[in-house]
């Protein structure tokens, strides 16, 4: 019998709750590109991202322990990262934003692709990203969430607190507000 992702987080959470340090350093590798994106979603300033998930992971070391269901582990790792990333952003709203590509660019270039397709790529890329900061944050958080998460419906909806049809109807905007904010930059 295999086990499942989700059974071994439900472990790890269980060791990580009697103290275990090593099955946190575990969570941290299998949930920190998902905690940064989450961030990156609520934020929508990629310069913010590692303070605000050291800060999560911080709290998840010391608040671990009020954890009751471990079943509801990526709920409650979203709610704080979401949260984290609610507070960093109002303070950060005080202060002059600066943008910095979220991901290395040679993540996107091909290993064999030329330094023109790199450039290209990376100024594509940057635009893209650009116009998903520009979302405002009731349809950034549901797109990177469904198209960077690849979560389903209710899965966001259960998480967001929303309805089925108002995931929908924010994902179908926030589509919509992208198409046109780079079909307007478009060269």
């Amino acid at each position: 019998m295999a086990f499942s992702a989700d059974d071994a987080d439900h472990k790890l959470v269980a060791a990580a709750q009697q103290g275990e340090r090593s099955a946190l350093d575990l969570l941290v590798r299998r949930h920190d590109c998902w905690v940064r994106r989450v961030v990156y979603a609520n934020v929508g300033n990629a310069t913010f991202v590692d303070d605000i998930v050291q800060t999560v992971w911080s709290t998840v070391w010391k608040q671990i322990g009020t954890l009751a269901d471990r079943e509801r582990w990526r709920g409650w790792l979203y709610r704080l990262a979401k949260n984290a990333a609610i507070d960093a952003g109002q303070k950060a709203h005080r202060e002059r934003r600066r943008r910095v590509p979220l991901l290395d660019d040679s993540a996107i270039a091909g290993r064999h692709s030329g330094p023109i397709e790199h450039i290209g790529k990376s100024e594509r890329r940057k635009r893209v990203l650009d116009a998903i900061e520009g979302l405002p944050a009731i349809y950034r958080e549901p797109f990177v969430l469904r198209h960077m998460e690849d979560w389903n419906y209710a899965k966001i909806g259960e998480v967001l607190s929303l309805k089925l049809d108002t995931v929908e109807t924010r994902l179908v905007r926030a589509r919509r507000l992208l198409r046109d904010a780079l079909r307007d930059e478009a060269p």
